[in-house]
């Protein structure tokens, strides 16, 4: 059994079974019977009560098994689950009024014993008679202290989990090893991505974290695999940041996010759908007027479309209003716009101004090449050259492009490319619809003055 199906089965087995304990419970308290007033108080809640036995099953980790340390374990996840379940059905009982607030106390002690006993028993007898697969964690550890040699020892016992620790590397060459550390050193600190490479690695702990701001780079911003890359903090550490996980009572800092979560991505991409096709509708006339502004200017072609780089290095054109001279770069080849640049016309920098020659890409948006919020997309040749400049310059690819972002509205037009993929990088380690929603509010007022950011 697979560990999701696992965490399937717990949370529809969890609501059966509570749900069944309380009915049981009615059922002992008044001689099998289930009488109308009582009972028909726990049937206007239990959706209610269902939703928050759950939570508080979640709460005290029984949808993460690997939290739970053996049998007793288990058992103590359980009654702490179900003890917070009853407390806060009760509170809600209570509050609800006199119509629900009338459940018998003698069945509410009931169903709580009974509670507790089937949602620890059906997972130990499942848990011995089932072999969950878990996904496989083949850890680094960097450092060769005493607290690498007891994480590596805390992972090791965790075998049963999926984890194995592949082997330890040297902050440097004189760093000393840890007598009876029964791993493997594998290297030093400059070995590691190819230690990564060559042996799996999915995860990267780092227990030295003195003069590690190399392997940070490199691992945590410019890696383009999935290796997970964490810190044991230091008190410096724990005070600007969040400490994200635990393994045994030695706590960790991730350096490395995972993706955004599958909701956030459809509420995002629904959002571009509906406001791309409703601005193309409404802007219209600034489109016709926009287009023959250029036209009687500039002559054709009206829009300007060129091939840009997208999420996951894929390319695709975007479409803009023309705001150059006609073949502005047949002599220079590619060059990056600047503030003052000669090869923009006069129209051509009122529509730059105001973001106007920025509106075509509304199709881009509404098939799906871009979004309204994500770093700007980039010309193959300038990331190229870029990549080989910047450390973690193909991080930003990891979302899709936008319109706008935190670096257009966060910097002027001749912000350099380091300082935009600081801004970039930011977005993509802590994006929100909350953020999304201040990146456009922000746009608007830079539209409305004019204030220069790319």
């Amino acid at each position: 059994m697979s560990r999701g199906r696992f965490i399937a089965l717990s949370v529809v087995l969890d609501a059966i079974l509570v749900n069944a304990g309380i009915v049981a419970a009615f059922v002992l308290r008044f001689g099998g019977k289930l009488p109308q007033f009582n009972f028909g108080a726990y049937l206007g809640l239990w959706p209610l009560i269902t939703l928050l036995y759950l939570a508080s099953a979640y709460i005290y980790g029984l949808y993460e098994p690997e939290r739970i340390e053996g049998a007793w374990g288990t058992v103590r996840g359980a009654v702490q689950a179900v003890t917070l379940g009853t407390v806060l059905v009760a509170a809600v009982a209570f509050f609800a009024g006199p119509r629900f607030f009338s459940f018998s106390r003698l069945a509410i002690v009931i169903a709580w014993a009974l509670d507790a006993a089937l949602l620890t028993l059906w997972r130990l007898a499942v848990l011995r008679t089932t072999s969950i697969q878990w996904p496989e964690q083949r850890v680094l550890v960097v450092g060769t202290t005493p607290l690498a040699c007891d994480l590596a020892r805390e992972i090791d016992e965790r075998r049963g989990w999926g984890y194995h620790v592949v082997g330890l590397v040297r902050r440097d060459d004189i760093e000393a090893e840890v007598s009876g550390c029964d791993v493997p050193i594998l290297g030093t600190v400059a070995d590691v991505p190819a230690i990564v490479a060559a042996e799996r690695v999915t995860r990267v702990i780092v227990a030295s974290p003195v003069a590690l701001r190399e392997l940070i780079e490199d691992m945590a911003i410019g890696n383009e695999s999935d290796v997970r890359v964490e810190v044991i903090p230091d008190l410096y550490e724990i005070l600007i940041g969040t400490v994200d996980s635990t393994i045994a009572d030695i706590p960790l800092m991730a350096l490395t996010h995972s993706s955004v979560p599958g909701w956030y991505r459809l509420v995002k991409r629904l959002g571009d759908i509906a406001l791309s096709a409703l601005l193309l509708v409404l802007l219209s006339p600034v489109l016709l007027i926009a287009a023959l502004a250029v036209l009687l200017t500039m002559g054709g072609p009206v829009i300007f479309s060129q091939e840009r780089v997208g999420r996951d290095m894929h390319p695709f054109r975007v479409h803009k209003f023309r705001t150059m001279v006609r073949d502005a770069e047949a002599a220079s080849g590619p060059v990056l716009a600047t503030e003052d640049d000669p090869r923009i016309t006069p129209v051509g920098r009122f529509l730059r101004r105001y973001r106007v020659d920025e509106l075509p890409q509304l199709v881009n948006i509404l098939v799906g090449q871009m979004s309204f919020v994500g770093p700007r997309p980039e010309r193959a040749f300038f990331v190229e050259r870029f990549e080989r400049e910047i450390p973690g310059y193909r991080e930003r690819f990891r979302v899709k492009p936008g319109v706008t972002g935190l670096a257009q509205v966060s910097g002027g037009y001749a912000t350099t490319p380091e300082r935009k993929l600081k801004f970039d990088l930011i977005y993509l380690y802590h994006q929100t619809l909350l953020m999304d929603v201040q990146i456009m509010a922000e746009t608007i007022r830079v539209v409305l003055t004019g204030r220069g950011a790319r």
